[in-house]
């Protein structure tokens, strides 16, 4: 597949641009009942994201191509199948190359979506 399947598309679940951390990502977000979210993201383009710290933990999947985790100025490719855990309080930026797709669980909340 080179895509999530529509129905995790739903424009009612689409992230907003300012809550987005790296340019030409298109986003979807689902929430717990815990206040935990969900974030299917789509790289459209070559691009990076700022260091930046979250009050929450982060966990993510690549699901197809490339995330380079960038920590303490260490770069750590997470490749297709692979994972990784992102404790609160851990800066962290990134890069990602065109057509990466990715699964984030936030244990906080993380995204805000579109609003019509």
């Amino acid at each position: 597949m080179d895509d999530f399947p529509t129905f995790m598309k739903c424009s009612a679940n689409r992230i907003a641009t300012s809550s987005q951390a790296t340019h030409g990502v298109e986003g979807y977000v689902f929430d717990g009942a815990d206040g935990s979210q969900m974030a299917f993201w789509i790289c459209h383009e070559t691009a990076s994201s700022a260091p930046h710290v979250h009050d929450y933990d982060e966990y993510m999947v690549v699901v197809q191509g490339c995330y380079t985790l960038i920590v303490d100025g260490r770069r750590i490719p997470i490749k297709a199948g692979e994972e990784y855990f992102i404790p609160k309080g851990l800066s962290h930026g990134g890069e990602v190359i065109t057509g990466t797709r990715t699964i984030h669980a936030f244990g906080g909340r993380r995204a805000e979506r579109v609003q019509p």
